[in-house]
């Protein structure tokens, strides 16, 4: 039975949430608040898995910040659903197109939506580890002691409206409807658990499709430019176009492998969190030795 768990957990919690919200909202024309309920329904199911097929155990553990994530989860997905909110009005605003594919399926134009917005949101994300000014407010997210699914909803604010922004502008020029942003916001919701998911899942092939858990592990890497690699949120097929895929199989990503190894003083605490990006920036330490696990591997990117 573990075996099967650790093969369905990931695409049936992807294709599960994803498909039965689409259903509801598309097919069912039932109202867009129902996708919230549905969404906590999937961080409950995030959280058994993660307590009967942990990764990492100790990763189970608070470390001074469950509610520190509990916050930043409620602010950005407040921001998220402000966002959605505004697109009527947005729509007002621009100038009217017919640029949307309003006469395809709905799941259709949904995967239209994920591809787009991805293509965005990695970019922005890839520039986040090479602009000096974009890594501060990205800093927040790699400050990150264990991986949970909780955690993919850590972020600074500012940088969250800088990837959605990224990964959604496009969308809304080309005359995005509501209830495809509505769904692509519960997509990115359920694939950020996904993605910091500590499940120990086997995805075999689909690695080389979905940017889930065991690909992302090695984007934290704490070791310098380690964790330059598999930036996409949802489809690996980027990091193949922009030369930053790396998989290691039978590395196993350990709490001492997180963080960010040139700023161990990194603050815990949510508002310092919001504050850090805009405080005078210490002295870097030095970069952390790589693990003899990942030298070679690493060093060929």
């Amino acid at each position: 039975m573990r075996p099967l768990l650790q093969y369905l957990y990931a695409p049936g919690l992807f294709f599960g949430l994803i498909g039965l919200a689409t259903w509801l909202v598309g097919y069912q024309q039932q109202p867009l608040w129902l996708l919230l309920p549905l969404l906590l329904v999937g961080i409950a199911l995030s959280f058994l898995a993660e307590a009967a097929l942990p990764y990492q155990r100790d990763w189970n553990r608070p470390r001074r910040d469950r509610w520190r994530d509990v916050l930043h989860a409620i602010c950005n997905e407040a921001l998220n659903i402000l966002g959605i909110s505004c697109i009527p009005l947005l729509a007002a605003l621009l100038p009217a197109n017919e640029f949307w594919p309003q006469h395809w399926p709905l799941w259709l134009q949904l995967l239209l939506a994920i591809t787009l917005a991805d293509l965005g949101i990695t970019l922005m994300h890839w520039l986040s580890h090479r602009s000096a000014l974009l890594w501060r407010l990205h800093a927040v997210h790699h400050s990150v002691q264990r991986m949970y699914g909780f955690n993919g909803l850590m972020k600074h604010p500012l940088h969250l409206g800088l990837e959605a922004l990224a990964g959604t502008a496009p969308l809304l020029l080309m005359g995005m409807p509501l209830p495809i942003a509505a769904l692509l916001a519960f997509a990115i919701a359920v694939q950020l658990l996904l993605q910091h998911s500590n499940v120990d899942m086997r995805i075999g092939a689909l690695r080389h499709l979905f940017a889930w858990a065991p690909l992302h592990r090695f984007h934290h890497l704490k070791y310098g430019r380690a964790g330059d690699v598999n930036f996409a949120l949802f489809f690996s097929i980027w990091d193949r176009l922009l030369g930053t895929a790396f998989y290691l199989p039978h590395y196993r990503v350990g709490s001492d492998d997180l963080g960010i190894g040139s700023r161990p003083d990194y603050p815990h605490e949510y508002l310092a969190q919001l504050a850090e990006p805009f405080r005078r920036q210490p002295a870097e330490a030095a970069s952390v030795e790589l693990p003899s696990a990942l030298r070679g591997s690493v060093d060929q990117l």
